[in-house]
């Protein structure tokens, strides 16, 4: 990609057909990885609510991913971005503290025009929409006093791509990002945190509101301008747009759960194995950082309150040896809630003090024989200085997605890995009904 000294000819100009082989091959990987998520959150309770509302009251012919019925484009990014959220699996970026690519594919997907795309050009796309939608949540939490969900700032990353695809001029495409901006759902990150529900982290609205956006704009409706844009204080987040690639500074989630909770996760799994029973462990403190504490839930009733959880999150570490979707969607086993009775949650000021761009934690078993297990410090896994393997990213996509689709998740995994050098068409071709 080369440089462009504005940021709305950056949006127009920047090319979609030559992206560099390690952006590529990055951007197949937030591909397969939102596709196998959204394949795993197929089996939740609010895949079914996402579909009947999508169907009832966005009516159209758009297909649904993964799902029978068809919608409006609005309809069909709503459904797929409240799809992918249901599942907490998808990628994040730690300056935003939120998540592009969930509301950014099925904005991408609901587009009647996105089928005149070659695969090359999605994937161009796919990276376009990152650099602007975390240049925005950056430009956001920079500006704005309030932690906002995902939805108020991806939304005009779902906006941007939206309007290349539409071809809209300059003009239209400051109308589209300022009536995203304004529209976005600035929800309260942190009530979600405290009170655990299908909100989750607002980008079903985020991808609704950015198609809207940009199908308005296309029709010549006007916005104000998107001050996370255009306003003078952002231009340094803008000025390298082009430049420097927000891409490779996206994470890959190694557990359906929080971010926060992830590294209190690592922290027992690093204990030396055989993890002590249940029955051997009679306090488990972990000591990490403040948002974190936040995730409270002990025993949770819904897999939305899983997903928030850090004592459920730990005690299925320790029970099960890992956290998978099973964990966040079966909640009765006894012996993971005995665990989490036991976890105490504590803060430690020097991880405090390096969120958000770090996430840290330790934790102390404490045994029935007397024995306190230590685990050193840990730092969640998947950054970009502490990837997950290419076999992690291809094991994590199989689970989630062979229980949905079958044969079809490997035929799939295929096309995403060649793309660029496909028709669009092969890829959208295997995204109905799952089995």
């Amino acid at each position: 990609m080369t440089r462009s000294p504005d940021p709305l000819d950056g949006i127009l100009d920047l090319p979609l057909n030559d992206l560099p082989p390690a952006t590529l091959d990055r951007t197949r990987h937030y591909l397969l990885d939102l596709l196998g998520v959204a394949a795993g959150a197929t089996r939740t309770p609010l895949a079914e609510h996402a579909r009947r509302f999508a169907m009832a009251q966005h009516g159209g012919d758009r297909p649904l991913l993964f799902a029978k019925g068809r919608a409006s484009s609005t309809g069909a990014a709503l459904h797929g971005a409240w799809l992918i959220d249901a599942l907490d699996a998808h990628d994040g970026q730690v300056l935003t503290k939120g998540h592009v690519g969930v509301a950014l594919l099925p904005g991408l997907l609901a587009l009647p025009d996105i089928e005149q795309c070659s695969g090359k050009e999605f994937l161009g796309l796919i990276a376009l929409g990152y650099e602007v939608a975390t240049r925005a949540g950056i430009a956001l939490h920079a500006t704005s006093p309030d932690y906002h969900t995902s939805g108020a700032w991806n939304a005009l990353g779902v906006a941007a791509v939206a309007g290349r695809v539409m071809g809209l001029d300059r003009a239209r495409l400051n109308h589209a990002l300022g009536i995203a901006e304004f529209y976005g759902p600035r929800s309260q990150m942190m009530r979600c945190i405290d009170y655990p529900t299908m909100l989750k982290d607002g980008s079903g609205w985020g991808a609704m509101t950015g198609i809207s956006a940009a199908l308005l704009a296309r029709e010549g409706f006007t916005g104000a301008p998107a001050l996370t844009i255009t306003a003078p204080e952002v231009a340094g987040i803008w000025q390298d747009l082009g430049e420097r690639q927000y891409l490779h500074e996206q994470y890959l989630k190694a557990y359906p759960v929080c971010r926060w909770a992830q590294p209190a996760v690592e922290a027992v799994l690093s204990l030396p194995a055989p993890l002590p029973t249940s029955a051997e462990i009679t306090r488990v403190e972990i000591l990490t950082f403040h948002e974190a504490r936040r995730l409270h839930v002990v025993h949770p009733e819904t897999t939305e309150q899983a997903q928030y959880s850090l004592p459920w999150s730990v005690a299925c570490a320790l029970a099960r040896g890992t956290v998978d979707t099973g964990a966040v969607t079966h909640l009765e086993a006894d012996d993971i809630k005995r665990l989490a009775s036991r976890i105490e949650i504590h803060e430690r000021e020097d991880f405090n003090a390096c969120f958000p761009a770090e996430r840290w934690a330790q934790a102390r078993l404490h045994l029935s024989d007397g024995r306190t297990l230590s685990s050193q410090p840990c730092e969640v896994l998947g950054n970009p200085h502490n990837p997950l393997s290419e076999q992690d990213i291809q094991a994590k996509y199989r689970s989630l997605a062979e229980p949905v689709l079958g044969g079809r998740s490997e035929t799939l995994r295929e096309v995403v890995s060649d793309l660029e050098a496909r028709p669009l068409s092969d890829l959208l071709s295997l995204l109905g009904p799952a089995s």
